[in-house]
């Protein structure tokens, strides 16, 4: 790609995971859906709600900015269509809050679904009451300054996982987990079975007709913890 072909650093129109796999996909806990894509998707556990009742899904906006600096988190809100998460790379920066309060009351009023931010947020009582999902990876009352350029709607890093925009953001007390746009759907009946196993093994348990996994003997026999013929 030559110069004059290169992408322009806001992108307004990308593809968006479907919205019936988002209302399907906010059904399971985060933690589900992180399993069945293979134990991957889930973001570094510093980046968490500001309260464990709040849960959201829908598709990830990206964000790049220059630590301490929001310009770019602006420009996405105004860009950003109902439903849609903001997801920002912060640079895990804690040196001054990105978001705050009014700028929460800004997504409620647009239908933002929530706001992911790898640096600091504050105002986090005011943001605890109205509601909004908000998960960050730290507070600091200092604020940011807003004139340094940055990305929207480009690949992100965050959290130790790659984001594109228009993936699958699933959000609950646990963390967040993130699955690429066209794999999200697949995931849907992968998961709905895992919760049917998780639900009949809980209730083995509580009846305790079985106490232990079926696959521990073969685990510690693979691991060389027992021998064959050996069991616990």
């Amino acid at each position: 790609m030559s110069e004059s072909e290169a992408l322009p650093e806001v992108i307004r129109t990308i593809t968006r995971v479907a919205p019936h796999v988002v209302s399907e996909a906010a059904k399971f806990p985060s933690s589900i859906l992180a399993d069945v894509a293979g134990r991957r998707g889930g973001l570094s556990g510093r980046i968490a709600a500001l309260s464990p009742s709040m849960s959201f899904a829908g598709p990830a906006i990206t964000v790049e900015v220059r630590p301490g600096d929001n310009l770019m988190i602006h420009a996405a809100i105004a860009l950003a269509q109902p439903g849609d998460v903001i997801v920002v790379d912060g640079k895990g920066d804690l040196s001054s809050a990105l978001m705050g309060e009014i700028m929460s009351q800004q997504c409620v009023a647009l239908g933002v679904a929530a706001a992911v931010i790898d640096g600091a947020v504050r105002d986090s009582e005011a943001i605890r009451e109205l509601g909004f999902p908000m998960y960050a990876a730290g507070l600091n009352p200092n604020g940011p300054t807003k004139n340094v350029a940055g990305r929207f709607n480009h690949p992100i890093s965050l959290g130790g996982v790659c984001i594109n925009p228009g993936d699958l953001v699933v959000g609950d007390a646990d963390g967040v987990t993130v699955i690429e746009r066209d794999k999200a759907a697949a995931m849907l009946p992968l998961a709905q079975e895992k919760v049917a196993a998780e639900s009949k093994r809980i209730a083995d348990i509580k009846s305790r007709k079985s106490l232990r996994p079926q696959w521990l003997d073969g685990a510690l026999l693979n691991a060389g913890v027992i021998q064959d013929g050996e069991t616990l």
